[in-house]
């Protein structure tokens, strides 16, 4: 192996070790050990010391509350947004933006019912088959001797 993966092997195994130390999960014997060569070597005190503050930071991130946003918040920036671009990221809003699919089917079928019902009533209605006015059948023509 490279020096470097070497040293980068001792590292990974002092941090897990120094972590077990803090979390309480080495047996007494190498708890001893490990508290020894924090007191006396630099690297492993640096790394003890960066892991407590890393925990007491995370500690005081975790116990700080969400903050939620006001209930207009979208509405708020969508505004902003408005305002700001001067309509270039907000067209105009057309009949079908405003008004649901739903309620301009219902209204197209309705208005398709009125003109059905229009168009069989009227006495001229397209619709309507008139027996009055079909053709009638044609007396056969035979020849006479």
């Amino acid at each position: 192996m490279s020096e470097n993966a070497e040293q980068l092997d001792l590292e990974d195994e002092m941090i897990s070790k120094v972590a077990d130390y803090l979390a309480g999960a080495l047996p007494p014997a190498e708890k001893d050990e490990i508290a020894k060569k924090i007191a006396s070597d630099d690297k492993w005190k640096t790394t003890h010391d960066e892991m407590v503050a890393a925990e007491e930071e995370r500690k005081h991130i975790s116990g700080m509350r969400k903050a939620k946003p006001p209930e207009t918040f979208v509405e708020d920036v969508t505004s902003t947004i408005h305002k700001r671009s001067a309509g270039r990221f907000f067209g105009r809003k057309t009949l079908g933006d405003r008004v649901p699919f739903g309620v301009l089917l219902i209204v197209a079928l309705v208005a398709l019912g009125i003109v059905g019902y229009l168009m069989w009533s009227s006495p001229t209605g397209s619709l309507k088959v008139d027996k009055k006015s079909a053709p009638a059948e044609q007396p056969s023509i035979h020849i006479r001797p």
